[in-house]
């Protein structure tokens, strides 16, 4: 591994972790180091250290030049694995290397006030690839449902955690059949919210256990939902004005695929599609999980949801599933339409209400926030 020294640019992108002091920043950078080379990537991996805002000293981790050509070209990291021979499903140091080497990528920067949160940080994306490979749903966009033994239901409330039971085993049983032993209804935006609270939960009870308290506590009184969770818990990085490269994804970011055609997209649940990347170049499919996506087949089925839509004696738009199945298994059978239909898919989504020629592709991704006690900026809004 490289060092270098001077002043840096936290916009530089890559793995920053900032200090109180000279001392701070050095045990970090020490910490890092040993660990990139423990995990057989420091080879790949220059460390600078400089000075930003406020005089706080920092070190920034990115990967070489040589590095990032070979294993990232133009910011792609949907084939990671296989160029650097990872099996995520199989080695759980695989799935925290294929974690590090994309942060390490990162066009936009992934701050941390101290190397303890950066290892929370990949804990938690480790906790919600996990998770989400295990969740699934039963697929009815205007039902929803949860284990009556852990949740109850109060408008102006949602739905909440019955006193006496775990915030975790009550997300684990809302959405892994095989805790519960069947599928609940609820929408895929919803789910991604369970999978991050899962994740976060989980690193609290280890590394902050008064803020899960308090965590364990909110959801005992009110949920926190939709837009009041992505500020609450979540950063997002990249923007219309900046946009991620199309193919940059960092395991277990939570993205949206966005449907472009506009009249299917007026058919509750077909706005669009919430999802993780779960590394390995495959997204969640929470409907069918042993179908999960690949970033060609995700962009097929959006596409083929136009075919399916029709208005129902109510007047209501609906998606037919069995004419969309149908649509993308002959167009994933020819190469050729594939190549059409993703040309126009892998573009970058238009904003919000424009419908002209934009694709899929969303300019940003969301992560969750800083938990270390000292250093947290995930804040609660009390009950």
């Amino acid at each position: 591994m490289k060092t270098t020294n001077g002043c840096g640019d936290p916009g530089q992108g890559g793995i920053l972790i900032h200090g109180a002091n000279a001392a701070d920043v050095e045990a970090a950078q020490d910490r890092w180091q040993g660990r990139f080379d423990a995990l057989g990537l420091g080879r790949g991996v220059v460390a600078t250290r400089g000075t930003a805002a406020g005089d706080r000293g920092f070190v920034r981790f990115r990967l070489s030049a040589e590095a990032a050509q070979t294993w990232t070209p133009g910011g792609d990291t949907l084939d990671l694995c296989g160029r650097l021979a990872l099996d995520t499903l199989a080695r759980r140091d695989d799935l925290e290397r294929e974690i590090l080497v994309a942060m390490l990528a990162g066009p936009v920067a992934f701050e941390h006030p101290s190397g303890e949160e950066l290892a929370a940080a990949v804990r938690i994306r480790q906790h919600i690839v996990e998770a989400a490979r295990k969740t699934a749903l039963d697929f009815k966009t205007t039902e929803a449902e949860r284990p009556e033994e852990y949740w109850t239901y109060a408008k102006g409330r949602s739905f909440t955690v019955r006193p006496g039971k775990s915030l975790i085993d009550a997300l684990v049983k809302a959405t892994q059949p095989e805790a519960s032993g069947q599928l609940y209804s609820f929408s895929c935006y919803r789910a991604t919210e369970y999978v991050i609270l899962l994740g976060i939960a989980r690193e609290l009870a280890q590394s902050n256990p008064e803020l899960f308290r308090r965590l364990q506590a909110q959801w005992e009184t009110r949920a926190i939902m939709s837009g009041q969770f992505h500020d609450v818990f979540l950063r997002e990085y990249g923007s219309q004005e900046a946009p991620l490269p199309p193919k940059y994804y960092v395991p277990g970011d939570r993205l949206w695929f966005r449907n472009p055609d506009e009249p299917s997209s007026d058919a509750t649940g077909y706005e669009g599609s919430w999802v993780f990347y779960l590394g390995g170049g495959l997204f969640t499919n929470f409907w069918k999980r042993d179908q999960r996506f690949t970033m060609t087949s995700k962009c097929v089925e959006i596409y083929h949801w136009r075919h399916g839509a029709y208005r129902d004696a109510a007047g209501e738009m609906q998606i037919d599933e069995a004419v969309v199945e149908a649509r993308v298994a002959a167009t994933l059978a020819d190469a050729g339409e594939v190549a059409r239909i993703l040309g126009l898919m892998l573009r970058l989504r238009e904003p919000k209400g424009v419908y002209v020629d934009g694709g899929c592709i969303d300019t940003s991704r969301e992560y969750p926030r800083w938990v270390c006690p000292g250093t947290a900026d995930l804040v609660l809004p009390g009950n």
